[in-house]
Parts: C-alpha cells; sequence; structure tokens
C-alpha cells in the first residue's frame, strides 16, 4: 500500500510539474516528423494483463515494420529529435500516466511485449505478481543495451538468448530482496545516473553461469518465438533486495 500511494503521489506530482516539459517534447515530437506524439505498444502487466505503455515516440511512424521491436546503436529508424529524447531518457517521461492509471509503477521489472515473455513462462509467473516498473536496477545495468545490440551479428537473437536472461535473473533478485528504501535508491541512481553498465564482456561471463530455468528454448536461436511459447499463469513471490550497482558484475559469476 505505501508503494503504491507513493507511486500515485510522485507521479502525479511529476505530471503536474513537467506539464511544461511534457508539452514543449509533444510539440517537437510532431513537428519533427510525421506520426503521433506517443509510442503505444502492447505490454504484460501485473497478473499477466497486457496494457498499453505510454512514451514519447522516437523513430518513424512505421518502425516495427521497417525493423522489427528491438532498437540498436545507429538505428536509422529514430528521428533526430528522437535520437535527443533517448540520450536523455526523456521518452520515458510519459509511462507517469501509466503508473496513475495503476498500470505501473516507479520502480519495478521492466515491461516486455507479450511473444518475449512467454519465453520464459516459469520466471515470469514470480514477476508478473508485481506491477511493472519505469525504472530497475536492470535497466541501469543495461542502458548501454543499444551498443550491445549493435555490435552483435544477430540483436534479436543476442536479446534474447544474453540480454533478457540476464534481466529476468536480476527481476528475480530484486523481487526477493526488494524494499521501499532499495527502490528510493534505484530513483535516485536513476537521476543521477550513477550505476555501473554492463560491458558486452560481463554479459558473456554472466550468461554462461546462469541455470538453464533462465535460458530461453532452443527455438530462439531459429527465431520461431510465435509458434514455440507456452501460456503464462502468473503464481506468489517475495521480494528481496539487489546487490550494489558496483558490484553487480562480480556477483552474477555466482548465479545458481
Amino acid at each position: 500500500m505505501l508503494k503504491r500511494i507513493f507511486d500515485l503521489v510522485v507521479a502525479t506530482t511529476g505530471l503536474v510539474v513537467l506539464s511544461p516539459v511534457l508539452a514543449a517534447v509533444s510539440v517537437a515530437v510532431k513537428l519533427g516528423s510525421p506520426g503521433p506524439v506517443f509510442f503505444r505498444q502492447v505490454r504484460v502487466g501485473r497478473h499477466g494483463r497486457p496494457f498499453r505503455i505510454f512514451k514519447f515516440r522516437t523513430m518513424v511512424d512505421d518502425a516495427e515494420a521497417r525493423g522489427g521491436k528491438l532498437t540498436v546503436g545507429g538505428d536509422g529508424r529514430v528521428t533526430p529529435v528522437g535520437r535527443f529524447l533517448r540520450r536523455h531518457k526523456l521518452d520515458e517521461l510519459p509511462q507517469l500516466i501509466n503508473v496513475v492509471r495503476g498500470e505501473m509503477s516507479l520502480v519495478g521489472p521492466r515491461p516486455e511485449v507479450p511473444e518475449y515473455v512467454r519465453l520464459f513462462p516459469v520466471p515470469y509467473r514470480r514477476i508478473l505478481m508485481v506491477r511493472p516498473g519505469i525504472t530497475h536496477r536492470a535497466t541501469l545495468w543495461f542502458r548501454r543495451e543499444e551498443r550491445l545490440l549493435a555490435e552483435a551479428d544477430d540483436p534479436t537473437t543476442y536479446y534474447l538468448t544474453h540480454i533478457m536472461p540476464l534481466k529476468v535473473k536480476f527481476y528475480l533478485d530484486g523481487l526477493e530482496r526488494q524494499s521501499f528504501l532499495d527502490d528510493l535508491k534505484t530513483i535516485v541512481w536513476t537521476v543521477l545516473d550513477a550505476a555501473h553498465a554492463l560491458t558486452a564482456e560481463e554479459v558473456e561471463r554472466a550468461v554462461a553461469d546462469l541455470p538453464s530455468a533462465l535460458r530461453p528454448r532452443p527455438a530462439v536461436a531459429r527465431l520461431e518465438v510465435a509458434e514455440q511459447v507456452a501460456n503464462l499463469e502468473p503464481a506468489g513471490v517475495e521480494r528481496r533486495e539487489l546487490p550494489e550497482p558496483a558490484v553487480v558484475a562480480r556477483s552474477t559469476r555466482g548465479v545458481a
């Protein structure tokens, strides 16, 4: 209850205080390229309920038709205005609307698209017992995600076999250790951009230590996503605290 009250107060206050910024960004997005102001994509929320996330549009209007759901560094679909917004994370601000509506929290596992969630049915039964968040420790550790994807031979496969399994691991750790104080720390680190960002080498080492339960099905390597997924049925979960960002690279070596 405290978390929800905090979310509602901060998100509502943020929308009011930042309204001039939101209005200015809306005008810039609209004038910068054809298309809507907001990017609305279906994500999976608490208890497996789908919802549409709010983000400022940073790409051309038909971006998914041109190149799929992932964005890599130097992606030609990103507009000039979008590059600025993504660099400063301003495209995420409209998700305060999702927080007010009760679909998201300020801090929590980042919401994924349904087809990716279904590749990890067992861990997501736990993850989806809480509201997804605007930020998370995993978000901070993977804030150079677009660069990692740009360096991969196949960005989609790399995301599903390297980045997402580690995010799932961090989400599960966070759910078991989370506290209100931990949420406040995450918010501060997000604002200050202070956490350690994982390198490609650290990702490789951490993935090598992951248990089989956190690895996607073999079909992922062949990108047969839609045909090989299972239905999702959430179950219970408890919470724990995540390690400090400075030691995340070392702590991932000990995944059980």
